[in-house]
């Protein structure tokens, strides 16, 4: 399939009209010279901009699929974000029993080992829970939080940690120094999240081997001018990647502006935190077995608690253009690249050659128009 006429965002920059080349499922060539083969599909994106596909490394479920329930969830969340133009993602878990927790783990490890063939790449789970303070549970369920613990993992990995890609730790519980060195060791990245972590302590979370902070400001303590707490150290800490929800939810917006100011295109990355209401309408849905009222776009337990988003990362791009008046370039690098770079997928996010051959197309007023692939 040729793409033609298209004005795209590479992962880097955006770019003039050029020409892409899909073949097979990647990102075979491209070049502003390229023509037509015998027989060739073409589409003529007439000068709208082609965006490579979104990476969501902090989604839990969607369309009524959980990761929680395992194998065929995970496929099904799959095949349906490939269509919105996700081209990989981490099915994030909730906390749970142990049993659960193992049995959810190993329904990523097997998409992971025989992925869905017209699906959105697994890329490894995120485990958001157990290792977390209770003061700051926000929706997840405190009674089965843990101290960290490597043994742990090993168990409910059954001894294949590589298949989490990364684990959000409150780094003030006992044993978070051991637990992060050795993850970080091990190839996984560690997020500081559900923290009441003071400022000292997420920036020895770096000095460890964290790199990640989970949903900026939510479910930590708030920024204040003498106490700079978690905030404070994710948003100056260089080391650090800073997930947002820009639901305008999660977020005001003068908030999403001065995370993005401080740390730009290179370390804002733009999640879902999606349940399974994403991609459906309002009304009662679950989430790690609570009961979520999802109103006006709004997903709250019971007592009002936010309990994850129904956002999807195309609509978080039109959000950062369009309400938070943040840069096209820099919005689509925090949806695309940047979530990537911060799991170590340098091939994903952009549109060169190799690149999964999952796209989206944006009018010259960037909106979203429709996703583009070559099956």
């Amino acid at each position: 399939m040729l793409i033609q006429n298209a004005r795209l965002f590479d992962g880097e920059r955006l770019t003039d009209i050029t020409a892409v080349r899909l073949r097979n499922g990647i990102v075979e060539a491209v070049d502003p010279a390229l023509s037509p083969l015998p027989g060739e599909r073409v589409l003529d994106l007439a000068g709208d901009w082609l965006v490579p596909g979104f990476v969501d490394v902090h989604i839990h479920a969607f369309r009524g699929h959980d990761t929680m329930q395992g194998e065929e969830a995970v496929r099904q969340m799959s095949r349906d974000l490939r269509q919105l133009g996700v081209a990989a993602f981490c099915p994030t878990t909730m906390s749970a029993s142990p049993e659960e927790t193992h049995a959810a783990l190993g329904g990523i490890q097997r998409v992971m080992e025989h992925p869905e063939p017209l699906g959105s790449r697994v890329i490894g789970a995120h485990m958001e829970a157990p290792f977390l303070q209770e003061k700051k549970a926000g929706a997840q369920r405190c009674e089965f939080f843990r101290d960290p613990d490597w043994s742990l993992l090993l168990d409910w990995t059954d001894g294949h940690p590589e298949c989490v890609r990364l684990i959000t730790v409150a780094p003030e519980r006992a044993g978070s120094e051991a637990f992060i060195r050795q993850a970080a060791a091990a190839g996984i990245h560690v997020s500081i999240g559900h923290t009441d972590a003071d400022a000292a302590a997420a920036h020895r979370a770096a000095d460890w081997g964290a790199d990640h902070v989970t949903h900026t400001f939510n479910a930590q303590p708030p920024l204040h001018h003498r106490k700079p707490g978690t905030v404070g150290a994710a948003l100056t800490d260089d080391r650090l990647w800073c997930e947002g929800i820009f639901d305008g939810i999660h977020l005001d917006w003068d908030i999403v502006r001065l995370l993005v100011r401080c740390k730009g295109a290179a370390r804002a990355v733009a999640i879902t935190d999606a349940m399974e209401a994403a991609g459906m309408p309002d009304g009662l849905y679950h989430l790690g077995g609570q009961e979520v009222r999802v109103q006006e776009g709004a997903a709250r337990l019971a007592d009002g608690t936010l309990a994850g988003s129904v956002l999807t990362l195309g609509r978080a791009l039109e959000n950062l253009i369009h309400k938070a008046g943040i840069d096209p370039e820099t919005a689509c690098a925090l949806c695309t690249s940047t979530p990537a770079d911060s799991v170590g997928e340098p091939l994903l996010g952009r549109i060169k050659p190799g690149a999964p051959a999952v796209m989206t197309r944006w009018s010259p007023d960037w909106h979203l128009i429709e996703t583009v692939t070559d099956d």
